[in-house]
């Protein structure tokens, strides 16, 4: 047998110019035409320092505390914060004969107790719903997803009921 002759490859380099410093298009084109800008203009090259700030290293807080910071701002927050300071209402109401009122019969206004009292409901039923997505995650053991499952709901439907009495002695279908 015979070999056959190899075909040779041509190796073909392609030589891409190099970048050195602060070379532009312009020190670029200067160089292929001398006539045009002459010799006099020149940009410097200068090597700006690479400055490296310190960085602080704090360490990322746990989920529990990102949710309480969360809940703490929902609770300022409902409370009407904004509302208690610019009309500044009383804590607490009191009729003729000098006995208390702790829900204002309007829509419009509300006392500084009826404010919180709103406020901790509506948490309240937000760690219902916290109570529900726990209850998921007991799948292997029915008895306790069960258990957190109804804490949960009854957490939500106390809240709902309380809050919903709430809204029916202010529109005054009830009273106090």
């Amino acid at each position: 047998m015979q070999e056959q002759p190899r075909k040779k490859v041509k190796e073909v380099e392609y030589k891409k110019e190099e970048v050195i410093g602060s070379e532009t298009i312009l020190e670029k084109f200067k160089s292929k035409t001398p006539w045009i800008l002459g010799r006099a203009i020149r940009k410097p090259k200068i090597n700006f320092p690479k400055f490296r700030l310190p960085r602080l290293s704090l360490p990322m807080p746990s989920r529990a505390l990102s949710l309480i910071v969360v809940f703490v701002a929902l609770f300022v927050l409902q409370t009407g914060i904004a509302y208690l300071l610019v009309r500044e209402p009383p804590a607490l109401g009191a009729t003729q004969g000098g006995d208390p009122i702790f829900i204002f019969t309007s829509i419009n206004e509300a006392f500084i107790i009826e404010s919180i009292v709103a406020s901790i409901l509506i948490i309240l039923s937000s760690i219902g719903f916290i109570f529900l997505y726990q209850a998921s995650k007991y799948v292997y053991n029915r008895k306790m997803a069960a258990t957190i499952l109804t804490i949960g709901v009854l957490t939500i439907f106390i809240t709902f009921i309380a809050l919903q009495y709430i809204i029916a002695v202010k529109t005054g279908v009830l009273t106090q």
